[in-house]
């Protein structure tokens, strides 16, 4: 593997497995949702070894420090070596992710079209305005 010392943030989101594609990897670098050292930049930002970056891709909040630079998307093992998550956003992402665990999404005891009955009980729970 030939030694970079720069790579396109969009590309680099993308080889990361961030983001499917590197156009919503652009997108979201166009919409703030990735910034760099705190910034926000511009998706032909080039990324460094060592750039800390807080990336939001819509369903978690990441933040992580690049180890390494990859222009080419590949397993999501190879992908997984080249940034390291800080510990305060592991925690926060187990946190969220138990909390959806616990959270019960109303109506996934009634199953299809909830009748009149059903309707009563989810607006008297406070679940359906």
């Amino acid at each position: 593997m030939n030694e970079m010392i720069t790579v396109r943030l969009d590309k680099w989101l993308w080889a990361a497995r961030f983001f499917k594609t590197r156009s919503l990897a652009s997108e979201a670098v166009d919409n703030g949702k990735v910034k760099v050292d705190g910034e926000r930049v511009k998706p032909a930002r080039s990324l460094r070894v060592g750039d800390e970056l807080a990336v939001d891709n819509g369903a978690e909040t990441w933040e992580v420090a690049v180890l390494g630079l990859s222009d080419k998307r590949g397993a999501a093992s190879v992908a997984r070596l080249l940034y390291a998550e800080t510990p305060a956003s592991i925690a926060r992402r187990e946190h969220l992710a138990q909390e959806r665990k616990l959270f019960r999404e109303p109506g996934t005891t009634i199953k299809g079209r909830p009748t009149k009955r059903d309707r009563r009980q989810l607006s008297k729970a406070g679940d359906l305005s």
